[in-house]
């Protein structure tokens, strides 16, 4: 789910906005997207099969393949955010793809540890590493790219300045003090650990309460699925700081909430926003691929993509999935199996939704042949 969906999105999402949020574009874009993407599927799979058929081989060919392929995207993208002319979204796209990269290197070390049969590493390293990637890669990705869609493509008020200038750097100072005194070798006092703990949560906190306060600021005010997506993201993500701070903080200690909280991470934030962008970004740039070529026949809307028939109906069923998420987590006996199957079909949904656009797409160009 994390290398598979949420990563090649992301990863994709970036060499497009690039261009267009930094002005710098990545140098052979053809070849770094090809090469990227094809590692990626090789890695993903790879992994998704170890799990399965333990082999040493095929685990340090899995990590060797996603190693790979994010080493190359990290280098090409930071070259590009280099040579960027510096504002809160390169800011922040930098700090992510630094998160990015810490993510990288945690997960091939504790792959590689596994692979070779060994206990494992601590507990407290398999968290760094799941934190650095949802917050300092993820989070911080999804804040940058906020400052510029959310009033783009939802028509809202711009984010305020103070938020833009300090939240992302807030976030990930944090994130690093956090790490610093979470270490099994430091002997940072037990409240610095909590405190950059509170201070990450509250920074995610305020851009998910910012946002919806936005969305409700909306000029237009029609549904759309887009907006739907967000605000379930945002709901999402506002619970599982929660939880995660009250396990964080020494609060509440339940296994339990923590896993409630990276579900609702993952799939309940990452997850929505990304398909919210999706249904936004796929037939945008389908309509803006046929226009630049000059086709003769009727060339569809926007919307005739992917037309709210299809794109609202499967805003609800998500959002039932992640609220699923919170039954399954304290009782899984009954309510496992409910959650998983209404997350399947959720992602078969967007599946088909985003087949269809493509075939339309298709279907334009043959028409001009």
């Amino acid at each position: 789910l994390t290398l598979g969906f949420l990563t090649m999105v992301m990863v994709g999402a970036l060499m497009q906005m690039l261009p267009v949020l930094a002005g710098s574009p990545l140098r052979r874009p053809r070849a770094v997207a090809a090469a990227v993407h094809v590692l990626l599927v090789i890695g993903t799979l790879a992994l998704a099969a170890s799990f399965f058929v333990p082999a040493a081989a095929l685990r340090y060919s899995a990590l060797a393949a996603l190693g790979v392929g994010l080493a190359v995207f990290v280098v090409a993208a930071g070259a590009s955010l280099l040579r960027a002319q510096s504002n809160p979204s390169v800011a922040a796209m930098r700090l992510a793809l630094a998160g990015l990269a810490v993510t990288v290197v945690l997960g091939l070390l504790l792959g590689s540890v596994q692979a070779r049969a060994f206990l494992g590493l601590p507990l407290m390293v398999t968290d760094t590493h799941l934190v650095w990637g949802l917050v300092g890669w993820v989070a911080l990705l999804v804040i940058g790219v906020a400052y510029q869609v959310v009033p783009m493509f939802q028509l809202t008020r711009a984010y305020p300045p103070w938020m833009r200038r300090w939240l992302v750097p807030t976030a990930f100072g944090a994130l690093l003090l956090w790490t610093a005194a979470s270490s099994a070798t430091t002997t940072f006092p037990v409240w610095l650990a909590q405190t950059a703990a509170a201070v990450m949560a509250a920074a995610l906190a305020t851009f998910a309460i910012v946002t919806v306060w936005l969305q409700t600021t909306r000029k237009r005010r029609l549904p759309d699925a887009a907006v739907r997506f967000w605000l379930l993201s945002m709901v999402s993500l506002l619970g599982s700081v929660t939880l995660w701070a009250v396990q964080a903080t020494g609060v509440a200690e339940d296994a339990r909430l923590g896993l409630l909280a990276a579900a609702w991470m993952i799939v309940g934030f990452a997850g929505s926003v990304i398909q919210g962008m999706l249904y936004k970004i796929v037939p945008f740039l389908a309509w803006l691929h046929l226009q630049a070529r000059g086709e003769s026949a009727a060339l569809p809307n926007v919307k005739e993509f992917l037309p709210d028939s299809r794109t609202l109906p499967h805003g609800w069923l998500h959002a039932a999935a992640v609220g699923l998420f919170a039954p399954a987590a304290f009782a899984p006996r009954p309510w496992l199996y409910p959650a998983a199957l209404t997350l399947l079909v959720s992602f078969l949904w967007l599946g088909g939704n985003l087949v269809s656009a493509a075939l339309r797409y298709r279907r334009v160009l043959r028409a001009n042949v």
